[in-house]
């Protein structure tokens, strides 16, 4: 409650529980997530000119975060931030195409998502990360498989997103892969 931005008068002291559950999240947009909420239920201590305390649990107290949470340094997080995702290719200098193949058969899910990974690495210019099964890599009788594309940020753009698209209908379209779901993601959340 206390996060969401409701303002209880008298609070004095905000913990935060775990703190390394955030910071370790498969996601690579945990640290920056992980900062903004430490920060914002930092400020809901000590409010109308009163000293408030903040505790964060975590095994970790040298992890740059929590250090950067603890000195309110935005800056020195931002600028981190984004000499990593141009480094590991990720927004803002790139696009990210996530592709999820849903098929009720395991070997027909092995077959066409490593069918169109194949197909998909023949285009120059996308980083093309899987096929990999997700962490619940079975849904409702469906068997699950992702495929990663990271897509530098240039003219080219329309020229992707045609081959993406005509890569993944004429795999979709084979005899033995038309029961597959195919479902293409841009920018992923």
């Amino acid at each position: 409650m206390i996060t969401k931005g409701l303002d209880f008068d008298n609070v004095s002291l905000v913990g935060i529980l775990n703190a390394d559950n955030m910071l370790n999240f498969p996601d690579f947009r945990a640290f920056e997530r992980s900062f903004q909420l430490m920060v914002q239920v930092s400020g809901r201590a000590g409010r109308k000119l009163k000293q408030g305390n903040v505790i964060i649990q975590t095994s970790n107290p040298e992890h740059e975060i929590i250090k950067q949470v603890v000195n309110y340094n935005y800056n020195q997080v931002f600028n981190v931030q984004m000499q990593e995702r141009q480094m590991f290719k990720y927004p803002p200098y790139y696009r990210l195409i996530s592709i999820r193949i849903k098929h009720r058969a395991l070997d027909v899910l092995n077959s066409v998502s490593s069918e169109l990974a194949i197909e998909l690495r023949k285009l120059k210019g996308l980083f093309v990360i899987g096929p990999e099964f997700p962490l619940i890599s079975r849904v409702q009788n469906f068997y699950l498989k992702n495929i990663l594309i990271k897509l530098e940020k240039n003219n080219k753009m329309n020229f992707y997103k045609d081959s993406i698209m005509s890569i993944t209908n004429a795999v979709n379209k084979k005899d033995n892969y038309k029961s597959a779901i195919i479902i293409l993601d841009v920018d992923p959340m």
